[in-house]
């Protein structure tokens, strides 16, 4: 499945003997020429007689669906498949997780920095390189020749999607890592790097890709996000992890750059993309006095009135809500918060010259959702209020359903090549009706095999401001997973507000349903990201596990889950809506 790394368009290989013969077999997955850097890969298919690889018959369901794992060698692997009198040649190309140096030579993109680079005066400055063991390594940079001595040896995280697998213990590296650190302390360009390698009495030379400069610390910029929702990261690229979404209009100075990575001054990392530059602006603290929590339609609304839009950090507790205002300074005497159906009290301390933290403590434990904003400089905070229900049933709850991928976009697919999105759709529409008879208002994300993007679909559950979301999909594996041994229902939260319905919901459908538990994970996925309502994403069983895919496949399975999952979420609403 294309968001745990499997292509969400596997490519089907088929063949078959002649008439007289009528043996099949279709292959979903890998296609041939594929290529990974897994130790291991599986073969999803089906056939309709006995299926060999290799010269070794594999395992098949009734059905005749087949998953196996075969090891994998670095380089060209061949495999043969057979049935019958038909034969077909699959070529998969394991590639290496890490490349070797050899020779006279640095290890591809290892000069650093790799793209433009820009600090503080007083800043460490990191020089370093791979290459072979045994070498000599230098860098000349703004006319200074720097030494770079071989590093004790560390470990290669794996990608994250190397937990789905549980095989995410780090990896020894093997290759030789040269480094040293700097520091500058006046503001300039000092330019690229260039390094010098020398073994076995022959030298290279070549340059960083990026350049070196240090900041003006009295001419900073100053920053003002334009995105909807500024991605704020812990680090300069799209692996490091997200913090909470800044506001647009949110303002800030910026204290470093990597490439089209904005360092701002409260420690996150923006794309410059997501921001525009206030010519000549200056950001001094921001300051603020009274604020105010008034009730509004669904929630309580609380204005805190700042003399310019800083950034913000939300933290939910079990019985609280965080929320930290940073580059600003309380002038505060006086706050106006009535009683309120979801809020008993809320405490402020200015924790350091520049940080104030407010913290609502709820009279719930279960959070509905909340939202922020920027009018002009003042900071709206929306904590949603419990929905309120009548009777034991759901009437008056609002749920939008997400069915997940749909139109070019197919998701993982069975051994048959039956795509996801065919099955999200389908079973999403039986919850749908077992939702509405149980009194709920169900809204869909998509009722019809149509393209559909991620920001649409989390749009869509702003919008609508319901009171659940539930993302419906199947799952699929990463090339090092077991396909034939995979099985079971997951499911998949972020905000704290969803993990209780994640945790509750899974042990249900497990265990009214007699299923395999494949896991609750949290993941910041684009389905589980909406705050405004507790959402998860919820994956029903694995499509490539050929038993279990003729349970996804059976129609009166689908309506016992449907019927499961609504009886579930039924049960969890009645008790979470409880004071």
């Amino acid at each position: 499945m294309r968001r745990f790394g499997v292509s969400a368009c596997l490519l089907g290989l088929s063949l078959m003997a002649s008439p007289a013969a009528a043996e099949s077999v279709s292959l979903v997955y890998p296609p041939n020429g594929h290529e990974t850097t897994a130790a291991q890969i599986f073969l999803i298919g089906t056939a309709d007689s006995t299926v060999s690889v290799n010269g070794t018959t594999i395992q098949q369901s009734a059905q005749g669906h087949f998953a196996p794992s075969f090891p994998l060698q670095l380089g060209e692997n061949r495999f043969t498949i057979q049935t019958g009198e038909a034969t077909m040649t699959l070529t998969v190309i394991r590639r290496p997780v890490e490349v070797l140096p050899t020779g006279v030579t640095f290890a591809p993109n290892s000069l650093q920095p790799t793209q433009d680079l820009e600090r503080l005066p007083g800043e460490s400055i990191c020089l370093s390189a791979i290459a072979p063991p045994h070498s000599t390594v230098t860098a000349r940079l703004s006319g200074q020749t720097f030494t770079l001595p071989p590093q004790p040896s560390t470990a290669q995280l794996p990608s994250n999607a190397a937990i789905l697998t549980a095989q995410n213990d780090p990896i020894p590296r093997t290759t030789t890592h040269y480094q040293t650190c700097l520091t500058a302390e006046q503001p300039g360009d000092l330019g690229q790097p260039t390094y010098t390698l020398t073994r076995s009495g022959e030298t290279l030379q070549a340059a960083a890709p990026g350049a070196i400069a240090i900041l003006n610390p009295d001419q900073r910029q100053v920053i003002e996000v334009t995105a909807a929702s500024g991605t704020a990261r812990t680090g300069p690229s799209t692996t490091y992890s997200r913090l909470t979404p800044l506001p647009t209009g949110t303002r800030a100075t910026v204290t470093g750059r990597e490439g089209n990575w904005l360092r701002l001054d409260y420690g996150a990392w923006i794309n410059a993309d997501e921001t525009r530059v206030l010519p000549g602006a200056t950001a001094p603290p921001a300051m603020i006095r009274s604020l105010s929590g008034q009730p509004v339609t669904g929630g309580t609304e609380i204005v805190f009135p700042l003399t310019a839009p800083v950034p913000v950090t939300v933290t939910q507790g079990d019985d609280t809500f965080a929320l930290t205002l940073h580059n600003a300074i309380a002038q505060t005497d006086t706050i106006w918060l009535d009683d309120s159906p979801l809020i008993r009290r809320l405490d402020w301390q200015q924790v350091n010259p520049t940080t104030i933290a407010y913290t609502f403590h709820l009279k719930t434990a279960q959070q509905w959702g909340y939202d922020l904003r920027y009018e002009g400089s003042s900071l709206h905070l929306l904590l949603r209020h419990p929905p309120q229900i009548s009777g034991e049933q759901l009437q008056g709850l609002r749920i939008v359903l997400d069915p997940g991928h749909g139109g070019a976009e197919l998701g993982a697919r069975g051994p048959d090549g039956t795509p996801e999105k065919e099955v999200n759709l389908a079973v999403s529409r039986q919850l749908k009706q077992a939702l509405e008879a149980r009194g709920a208002t169900v809204l869909m994300t998509r009722t019809a095999d149509v393209d559909l993007g991620l920001r649409d679909r989390m749009d869509y559950i702003a919008q609508q401001q319901p009171d659940l979301a539930l993302s419906i999909h199947y799952n699929a594996l990463p090339d090092n997973g077991d396909a034939e041994n995979t099985a079971g229902i997951g499911m998949f939260w972020y905000h704290p507000q969803a993990h209780d319905l994640a945790v509750f919901l899974h042990n249900y459908l497990v265990t009214e349903l007699d299923r395999p538990s494949y896991g609750v994970f949290w993941n910041n996925l684009a389905l589980t990201r909406p705050q405004m309502a507790p959402t998860i994403l919820m994956e029903l069983g694995f499509m490539i596990n050929p038993e279990e895919f003729e349970w996804v496949m059976n129609p009166q399975a689908q309506t016992q889950l449907a019927q499961a999952i609504a009886a579930g979420l039924t049960q969890w609403v009645q008790q979470a809506s409880q004071p």
